[in-house]
């Protein structure tokens, strides 16, 4: 399994290998599938679709925590928020974690709301020298609730404010050292600023610490002319692939991610998706011949 490659753990945390996101389309093959079958080294999954919840899909989640690493990944926790951070959020999430026992629990730097009104949407930060301290501090405090490193994302972004002081790479890198938390670098996110924003991808992954680096996503976005959105639901467009290589070297390997959220593909088409990163680890780019699909078990 590609979790075998794995070097020296950053933040103590190992490299688990290439994953999926855990969705409901693909419940009914998991479950009738042997674990030794299911293709996949570990599986993400979203926070909130399984806080309080002890339905069917909390004893899917239990059955796949049974057979492999599960990693916690929220979309609420609003780290750059102006409201206080949710005490009874963080309670829910602490309570999740302490039943599946996840590798790490990660989220987005970005904010999701105001005054309690939860946008559902990942809204981005001034990039100001005020808005580092204020995440610096919130950070910290989630860290010593969770009593876990919290892994945080770079978001897309489809605007910046006029009183950014810094790029968004040194925001994140300062932070990272700052607040002693890891980082998920979405590389399909950065392909999405860099191209709405009109920034140089590689040097964005370039200025990122790359031992602070825990973490890849994957994903496919949606091209809208002038402007890309991301969108979760189509393959990995071929300029993202020289970037994720770019990170894996830089890293010397780190847990994948292929993130796939609408039109969700048949199981068989996502895992051919995620072979590539092990093509790609290996040298092969879209120019090139297509990887093979990956073995299963």
């Amino acid at each position: 399994m590609a979790g075998s490659r794995s070097p020296a753990p950053r933040l103590g945390l190992p490299n688990l290998g290439d994953g999926v996101g855990l969705r409901e389309p693909h419940f009914p093959h998991l479950m009738a599938t042997a674990p030794t079958d299911w293709g996949v080294d570990w599986f993400e999954v979203i926070s909130e679709n399984f806080l309080d919840h002890a339905g069917y899909a909390a004893h899917v989640l239990e059955v796949v925590a049974a057979h492999r690493p599960v990693v916690m990944h929220g979309v609420s926790l609003s780290i750059g928020g102006a409201d206080p951070l949710d005490a009874a959020y963080l309670d829910r999430l602490a309570a999740l974690a302490d039943r599946i026992r996840p590798a790490w629990i990660s989220d987005h730097l970005c904010w999701t709301g105001v005054a309690g009104i939860n946008t559902h949407d990942l809204l981005p930060l001034p990039l100001t020298e005020a808005a580092l301290a204020h995440v610096i501090d919130r950070v910290k405090a989630v860290q010593d609730r969770l009593g876990r490193p919290l892994i945080l994302e770079n978001p897309s972004s489809y605007l910046e404010f006029r009183s950014s002081q810094m790029p968004e790479w040194e925001f994140l890198a300062r932070l990272a050292e700052a607040a002693d938390c890891g980082l998920l670098l979405d590389v399909n996110n950065v392909h999405v600023s860099a191209f709405n924003h009109g920034f140089d991808p590689t040097a964005y992954i370039a200025a990122i610490p790359a031992e602070r680096i825990v973490q890849v996503h994957l994903a496919g976005p949606s091209d809208f002319g002038t402007h890309l959105m991301d969108t979760h639901d189509a393959p990995v467009p071929d300029a993202v692939w020289p970037l994720y290589a770019q990170v894996q070297a830089r890293t010397g390997g780190v847990s994948t991610l292929l993130e796939w959220d609408a039109n969700i593909p048949a199981w068989a088409d996502l895992l051919a998706e995620l072979a590539k990163a092990a093509a790609a680890r290996k040298g092969w780019l879209p120019a090139g011949e297509p990887p093979l699909a990956r073995a299963h078990g």
